[in-house]
Order: structure tokens, then C-alpha cells, then sequence
């Protein structure tokens, strides 16, 4: 009895550097979820995916120990799942107050919309105010994006005449702009980036910078619920770290080149 009784001892010796390592982590298996959107999550043709937002997670995973796992859903149902205090996290969200209330944001770039109009817009139609202007013309936007202060108070005042339609994703706006149906979305270069690349494309369309004071700053959204401030603060930490090592302005650079990469660091505050 003597010696199962240290055989078990020496076993459980043995076993304390794992269970102390997995206790050191403190994070654990957190459900994220990713949404489409040009550079920050897309898909190959062999439906494998690829992205800005996809790397950074991997990353921060490697940094923190938290273990993501990881879901497809649209930006509407991800919103509503926060809110409700459903869904543990997910990526690339722009902080407002209300979002304030139920999620803790990360900051890890910062950027602008740009917008993208028609070859053949009219002259009046090329500035913010002559698009207002004319009652004929209409704006297209994604259901829950913000855009930024000088955008979101035009579309408020767009949504007053109704004149706005809105899309559940990128890729049903963008059908809407080819087809005509809307005169003008707003993109972000992230998105406008690869877009451009596609010549059918590039062809049909003219990008405008309405807004250059707009600076529109996206981070991981973590449910204050859900997820321990000690587990937001290891991601936090995580991110942080990828900043100051350059490995951020890398994972942006694969995606959109070096020009774009440089311009989307985020040199705001840290919390």
C-alpha cells in the first residue's frame, strides 16, 4: 500500500508544472465570432479563409493562451448576440457608447470610410452636400456599421428623406451598387482595396475621400459579461505587445501592402 500510495505522490509531483502552466494562462476556450468583409476575413476558392482579422486572433491566441473557437455569422446577428450576452467576442468593432455598456474594446487599427460612386455620377453629385442636395439619389449601408462622425450625420440626414437602403452584408450592398439600385456606398480601405484590384469592377466606379479628418478605430469586442476583466486584460496585453513588435503592421501588410499597413496603425490611448 506503502508504494502505490508513492508511486501516486511521484505521479501527482509530476503532473503540478502542467496544471500550474494551464492555471497561469487563465483564459481558457472563448467563442468568437468572424464576419466577411474584404481584407479583414475572406474566403479562397477552395473555401478556406484568410484575413487580417483572422491572423491578429491567431496571434493574440498565441500570446494570451486563450483558446478561440471560432464561428461564421453575419454583423447584425453578432451585435444582437453581444448584446444579449450570447456570444463571448469577435473582431474589428468600432466602440460607441451604447456598445460600451455590454463589451470592452481592444484598439488595433484605425482607419476611414471612403466612397465609392458610380463612373457616371453628375458633376453636383461628387461632394457630400451636392448628393444631399438632390432628392433623386440614394446611399447604400450595411445593417448596424457605423462610419464615422461626418458620415454617420449625413446618412442620419439621408435616412430622413428616405433615401437609404440598407444590406445585410458587403456583398449584398455591393450587388445593389452595380445594379444601380443605390448611387453611393461607403467603403473602408480594407475593403475597397482588393475591390479595386478587379477590373469589371474598377471600370464602373470612382473612389472619393469625403471625410479625411474621420479616424474610426476598430478593436476586439469582448463581452464585459461573459469574459473576466483577467482574461480581457491577457488579450489586451497580447495586442499591445504585437503593436510595439511591428507584428500588427506586418499581418496588415500581407493583406493590403505596405502604404495601407503603415496608415492603419493605431497610435491612440491605451486602456
Amino acid at each position: 500500500m506503502k508504494l502505490i500510495a508513492l508511486v501516486f505522490l511521484i505521479l501527482g509531483l509530476h503532473s503540478i508544472p502542467a496544471l500550474a502552466a494551464e492555471f497561469n494562462s487563465g483564459c481558457g476556450s472563448i467563442q468568437l465570432a468572424y464576419y466577411e468583409l474584404g481584407a479583414l476575413y475572406y474566403h479562397h476558392a477552395d473555401g478556406s479563409y484568410a484575413g487580417i482579422d483572422k491572423d491578429v486572433v491567431e496571434e493574440v491566441s498565441k500570446r494570451s493562451g486563450c483558446k478561440f473557437e471560432t464561428v461564421l455569422e453575419s454583423r447584425v446577428r453578432i451585435w444582437a448576440q453581444l448584446k444579449n450576452n450570447t456570444l463571448d467576442m469577435s473582431v474589428s468593432g468600432i466602440p460607441t457608447p451604447e456598445r460600451e455598456k455590454f463589451a470592452e474594446f481592444i484598439p488595433y487599427f484605425s482607419t476611414r470610410n471612403y466612397v465609392l460612386l458610380h463612373r457616371d455620377m453628375p458633376a453636383h453629385g461628387l461632394s457630400m452636400a451636392g448628393f444631399l442636395a438632390d432628392a433623386n439619389l440614394k446611399v447604400g449601408i450595411i445593417k448596424s456599421f457605423k462610419h464615422g462622425p461626418q458620415f454617420d450625420e449625413w446618412v442620419d440626414k439621408l435616412w430622413g428623406q428616405k433615401r437609404v437602403h440598407e444590406a445585410s452584408d458587403f456583398d449584398s450592398l455591393l450587388r445593389l451598387f452595380l445594379a444601380k439600385r443605390v448611387d453611393a456606398i461607403m467603403v473602408l480601405p480594407t475593403v475597397w482595396e482588393p475591390l479595386l484590384k478587379k477590373e469589371d469592377i474598377n471600370k464602373q466606379i470612382q473612389l472619393l475621400d469625403w471625410a479625411p479628418q474621420d479616424s474610426i478605430v476598430h478593436g476586439l469586442i469582448i463581452s464585459r459579461e461573459r469574459i473576466s476583466k483577467t482574461r480581457r486584460d491577457l488579450m489586451k496585453k497580447a495586442i499591445y505587445s504585437m503593436a510595439d513588435d511591428g507584428t500588427l503592421e506586418q499581418i496588415f501588410s500581407r493583406h493590403v501592402g505596405n502604404k495601407l499597413a503603415r496608415e492603419m496603425r493605431y497610435e491612440g490611448p491605451r486602456y
